[in-house]
């Protein structure tokens, strides 16, 4: 009889550890930010799947710079090849999936700062929808990496409170990666009027 008194205080003392280890919150935790990774690809995948739309626009201007068009296919290329593991969003994966984008982004920057010298191509209402949609997907890519970045930060210190901390490692909940500014988007770019 004593030692089932000592058995079911035992079992009173510890049944609280393991009930609040968070096990089931860490999987929510950790299934929202592969949600919200899915909703980043999904934005990143609009944008690629306007780009062709985009060039084959102003291939139509015969003149128009053939390298800056190849510019933006073979940066389209390098961004879609590049695939990130949801169940593995270290930082480093982030980091290259960042780069691969950002490639892409410079390459439309320039692609759209080159039409703006051509007056015939800017006056197609075609190439004006396709430029005003691009400017909305890269809002929606804005919104949807900042809502990443929040769900990734809820998670990262749900696993990294106590006692979670002691059970995350054990079950393999690891800690995410971010989005990051990029290098240099600290400084304000320089506006010439030469």
């Amino acid at each position: 009889m004593k030692i089932q008194r000592i058995h079911f205080f035992l079992f009173l003392v510890l049944a609280p550890l393991f009930s609040s280890c968070g096990y089931n919150a860490m999987v929510a935790k950790e299934e929202a930010t592969t949600g919200a990774w899915a909703q980043v690809e999904n934005v990143y995948q609009r944008r690629a799947d306007l780009i062709p739309n985009l060039v084959n626009t102003v291939k139509g201007v015969a003149d128009f710079e053939k390298e800056t068009l190849k510019e933006v296919v073979e940066a389209r290329a390098s961004a879609t090849q590049m695939k990130v593991d949801a169940s593995n969003l270290s930082p480093e994966q982030i980091k290259a999936f960042q780069a691969s984008q950002g490639q892409l982004t410079q390459a439309l920057g320039k692609l759209l700062m080159v039409a703006e010298q051509y007056p015939q191509l800017k006056a197609t209402q075609n190439f004006l929808e396709l430029q005003s949609q691009l400017e909305g997907t890269e809002n929606r890519i804005s919104v949807e990496r900042q809502k990443f970045n929040a769900v990734v930060q809820d998670y990262n210190a749900y696993i990294r409170k106590f006692p979670q901390v002691i059970y995350s490692g054990w079950f393999g909940f690891e800690k995410k990666g971010y989005f990051e500014a990029e290098a240099g988007a600290d400084k304000a770019p320089e506006v010439s009027f030469e």
